[in-house]
């Protein structure tokens, strides 16, 4: 899991039927000084995030699919909380 900011919405007429249904967000990782680094993502939204939020994302294939319940679909990557702060340390 990471955190990461939300950039922009992805529109896709065609997907996987799957994805039907489904609100993409494209996401890249930011570290605790909100500066960005990695590369951009594009991450499935179950947690009704928005441009600007923070979020936490889900990466890892099996545990992404657990979540819809399939064994073999295409899904990777999954917005599964925002973020409201992160506390290191008591900072």
């Amino acid at each position: 899991m990471f955190v990461a900011k939300v950039l922009k919405t992805v529109v896709a007429d065609e997907k996987h039927p799957i994805l039907k249904g489904e609100k993409l967000l494209l996401v890249r990782r930011v570290k605790e000084s909100g500066t960005f680094y990695g590369k951009t993502t594009i991450a499935i939204d179950r947690a009704q995030a928005g441009v600007g939020d923070k979020v936490l994302v889900l990466q890892e294939g099996s545990s992404s699919r657990l979540i819809f319940g399939v064994e073999s679909e295409p899904v990777h990557c999954i917005i599964v909380g925002i973020v409201d702060h992160v506390d290191m340390e008591g900072r």
